[in-house]
């Protein structure tokens, strides 16, 4: 019988993700992927060109550090901690991404119907990834952060702003997935 790593459970996974809050809350730090990529644009130069991305971001190095551990965490997780070809899906969810033409569901964490390099250099895939980009870059700015941000750091310290934005970020989701998603596909 093959064995079949599951994600950790919430009572592993939470208290994780409490104690890196807390430790960055205890150093004065706050934790977001979005202002990741305004320090990279910073370090690539683009303040010369956008007032947005002129400030300090060697005091920001320490961020990086989060990006590079995402990254490798990523990696660890989807090679040696689980298995990355079964998937436990509903027999209910399976026969919807059918219908929205998604073959072979669950058979893979990353349907080639999105992932594979025919699909991302098709027209529609260069176009959901250009106004999805946009979307996520304007987004992120105009709520003032990214939803891993609000949503762990803001919540956390009781920020009314991040309250409010994580309820936008799940109706979004909620009209993007009911709605749209079933028009684009």
């Amino acid at each position: 019988m093959e064995y079949i790593l599951q994600p950790w459970p919430w009572y592993v996974s939470g208290p994780c993700i409490a104690i890196v809050m807390f430790l960055l809350l205890y150093f004065g730090r706050t934790f977001g992927m979005s202002s990741n990529l305004r320090t990279m644009c910073a370090i690539g130069g683009a303040g010369k060109h956008v007032d947005f991305f002129k400030f300090d971001w060697k005091s920001q190095r320490w961020n990086l550090i989060v990006v590079l551990g995402a990254v490798l965490g990523g990696f660890i997780a989807h090679n040696y901690l689980s298995n990355p070809i079964h998937i436990d899906l509903s027999e209910d969810t399976i026969k919807d991404l059918t219908v929205l033409g998604f073959n072979g569901a669950g058979q893979s964490l990353l349907p080639p119907e999105l992932f594979s390099w025919n699909s991302v250099f098709s027209l529609k895939g260069l176009l959901i990834l250009i106004i999805g980009g946009f979307l996520v870059g304007f987004g992120t700015r105009y709520a003032g952060g990214c939803t891993s941000g609000h949503a762990i750091t803001g919540l956390s310290s009781l920020q009314l702003p991040s309250l409010i934005a994580v309820i936008g970020f799940f109706i979004g989701g909620l009209v993007m997935i009911h709605f749209i998603y079933p028009i684009l596909f």
